[in-house]
């Protein structure tokens, strides 16, 4: 046989079946595409020099892989679309005498045609487009925009290696469908129909009862650490029980439809219902498959639009003064009320030496220790016992002197009285003891206390205890930097303010003018006993630029991937349109020559439409409305606590994916109606 004639034969089918094939390409394209775009931007040098470069190189790093696993699960799927509509052609090919393996050689030009112009296309594509994704990046981390363009030869070597051995795969699973097939089975396998999968009922409230589990999860969970954790399992199994409610729930919705004869005897109901329990089984997985991404599609899009556009909101709290410093020693001698002046005074003089105006000062001293509370017991543990963490309380002392001078009031205390501000836990009780040792009486419980980045972020419930001095309230409780119950304690010193008169540029002068100070504390070897635990400083203006760098990357690459998503969400619906087509072709084809005119398929394939088109779209609007507490948990680790910008968010996504998903479903349902009502020519 003419070597020539198999790429002909291929190149033939490949024409032929354009429908079909043109779709796939350009999905192979698509993510050939995306992932240079995300290797590209992980080893960009013009990204190198902004601060926060090492979460960009993280987070790309992560996309990379995304993009990868699901390139491959979700090639491998399509590819079945294929494959089922070219058997038919294969197996009249064996018919007519040709052998497996002419055919597996067609087959392997038809692979190596796809791969070449997936692969050459694409990095064209990736290539042209990475640098404005460069430079959208760029913009959304709010950093210095150059021209300079490069081409990352890692990244094609990488997006080579990883595309080229999906289509291998692809390629040898279609090899074991055709080698293991009869040639009558190959004829007849666009016309196998599926029966109804055994045991809806038990299959149906299993899936019921997981989804159920998932839900409960997600309301359920109180502690944002612990939702991080059960977030991921509550995803594998919405994922579970989404696949068995659409594939059992979805027979026994038909057959209740069928049961219904006042809906079911109508031509344009009859033939619709009919056509879906024909394939249910297919139907429904393909239905599920829809509802999951676009699930996800929903999650990342709100998610990581609320954390870009409430970058300002997180930065705020994690820093609301310009300038803070935090001093932690477990030296509790007259020493550490020395250095405190000293360094009080260094920062003063750094600020007013160029001429800030200080205001909204934070000052004050206080003891810390990790305590669990029982009752009204206090019992301090010294370091926190992450297998007990919601038990947990991080306990502040604060004396009475410095709330009143850091609130601007003028509260006053017995030796026998304490005041309260709880954060993260309510304390109800009237009296308060430390160890069993000390007893104090709760004057008043605070509304409020200063505003501190550590304690908006934190996930430990903090009690703030103010007292009337820290020598004599503490004797007894806590000695030489010790609980009496041998739990460790720690002097701290906090100061702040702002300066709304100087420039961001200024604010980053003084910090860099008290570093300095800063490290000698930590690293004197003049005085190694002045107990210095840590000395930290933290500037809005520092910090804004790496806020800006993490969420900026996490909104580039949640938009990157939700397009990858969309793509995949909008093939299956094409292909699922495409395939049912086909199949349903010869149906109405008989319809039509007993009476069916082409306003009653019309009719029909609207019904088929409006019965099933809802279903994916509905549940995930379930599952967004349910996992919405559990996403906003997950959002206080990264300082968005803002409820009402995620819930319009999420509300504006939902809406406009809604949209979008109505017109994608209506272009694709002409497609389905001009091959079953014979407008187009049908293979």
């Amino acid at each position: 046989m003419n070597a020539s004639l198999f790429p002909k034969l291929a190149v033939g089918g490949i024409k032929k079946n354009k429908r079909i094939y043109f779709p796939y390409m350009l999905t192979c394209i698509g993510m050939v595409m995306m992932y240079y775009i995300i290797g590209y931007l992980q080893n960009s040098k013009a990204l190198e020099n902004i601060p926060g470069a090492s979460a960009i190189v993280s987070t790309m790093s992560f996309g990379c892989w995304v993009v990868a696993i699901f390139s491959c699960i979700f090639l491998f799927y399509t590819n079945s679309f294929l494959m089922r509509r070219r058997k038919k052609e294969f197996g009249l090919y064996n018919i007519l005498g040709m052998g497996k393996r002419h055919i597996v050689r067609i087959l392997v030009w038809e692979s190596i045609i796809t791969a070449i112009f997936s692969l050459v296309i694409g990095l064209l594509c990736g290539v042209g487009m990475s640098k404005l994704a460069e430079l959208i990046l760029i913009n959304l981390m709010d950093g210095e925009i150059t021209y300079s363009f490069d081409i990352s030869l890692g990244s094609v070597f990488l997006t080579t290696s990883v595309f080229g051995s999906i289509f291998i795969l692809i390629f040898l699973n279609s090899l074991r469908q055709i080698k293991f097939s009869s040639a009558v089975a190959l004829l007849k396998s666009e016309n196998t129909g599926e029966k109804p999968p055994k045991g809806n009922f038990i299959l149906g409230f299993l899936g019921l009862g997981v989804l159920a589990a998932a839900y409960y999860i997600a309301i359920t969970v109180a502690d944002p650490v612990d939702a991080m954790g059960w977030f991921f399992i509550a995803v594998i199994m919405v994922i579970i029980g989404t696949y068995l409610i659409m594939i059992a729930g979805s027979v026994l919705f038909c057959r209740m439809l069928q049961k219904k004869k006042n809906y079911y005897y109508k031509p344009n109901h009859f033939v619709s219902v009919s056509s879906m329990v024909y394939r249910m089984k297919r139907n429904g997985a393909g239905l599920a498959s829809i509802c999951i991404l676009a699930t996800m599609v929903l999650v990342l899009v709100s998610t990581t639009t609320s954390l870009y556009f409430g970058v300002e909101d997180a930065l705020n709290l994690r820093c609301p003064n310009d300038i803070n410093v935090t001093l932690r020693s477990n030296n509790f001698e007259g020493e550490n009320e020395k250095i405190i002046s000293e360094l009080r005074d260094k920062i003063i003089s750094v600020a007013d030496a160029r001429s800030c105006k200080r205001t909204d000062i934070v000052d004050y001293r206080g003891v810390a220790a990790y305590s669990t509370i029982e009752g009204s017991n206090v019992k301090f543990t010294g370091v926190r016992d992450e297998n007990n963490s919601s038990s947990v309380s991080l306990i502040y002392f604060v004396p009475i002197e410095d709330y009143n001078q850091t609130m601007g009031a003028s509260e006053s205390l017995s030796e026998e009285e304490v005041m309260l501000y709880a954060h993260g836990k309510k304390y109800s009780k009237e009296t308060i003891t430390f160890d069993g040792k000390k007893t104090f009486r709760v004057k008043k419980l605070a509304d409020n206390f200063t505003k501190s980045g550590d304690l908006a972020v934190s996930v430990v419930p903090t009690l703030y205890v103010i007292v009337p001095n820290l020598d004599s309230s503490l004797d007894g409780i806590i000695k030489d930097g010790e609980t009496y119950d041998g739990g460790i304690a720690s002097n701290y010193w906090v100061y702040g303010f702002n300066s709304a008169d100087c420039s961001e540029d200024e604010q980053l002068e003084i910090r860099d003018g008290i570093l300095p100070f800063l490290r000698d504390l930590l690293d004197s070897d003049d005085d190694p006993g002045n107990g210095i635990l840590s000395a930290r400083i933290e500037s809005k203006a520092a910090e804004r630029q790496s806020f800006y760098s993490l969420y900026g990357t996490i909104f580039f690459l949640g938009i990157i991937l939700s397009i990858v998503f969309i793509i995949a969400a909008v093939l299956i619906i094409y292909y699922k349109q495409i395939s049912e087509g086909y199949e349903d072709a010869s149906r109405f084809e008989i319809m039509q020559k007993v009476g069916m005119t082409k306003r009653e398929i019309k009719r029909s394939i609207n019904s088929q439409l409006l019965t099933v088109f809802f279903l994916p779209l509905m549940f995930a609007g379930v599952h967004l409305s349910f996992a919405f507490p559990l996403i906003r948990k997950i959002l206080l680790l990264m300082n968005l606590q803002n409820v009402k910008l995620f819930a319009i968010t999420t509300a504006v996504s939902f809406a406009v994916f809604a949209l979008f998903y109505t017109v994608i479903y209506r272009m694709t349902s002409n497609a389905y109606y001009k091959i079953v009502s014979g407008a187009t020519d049908r293979k």
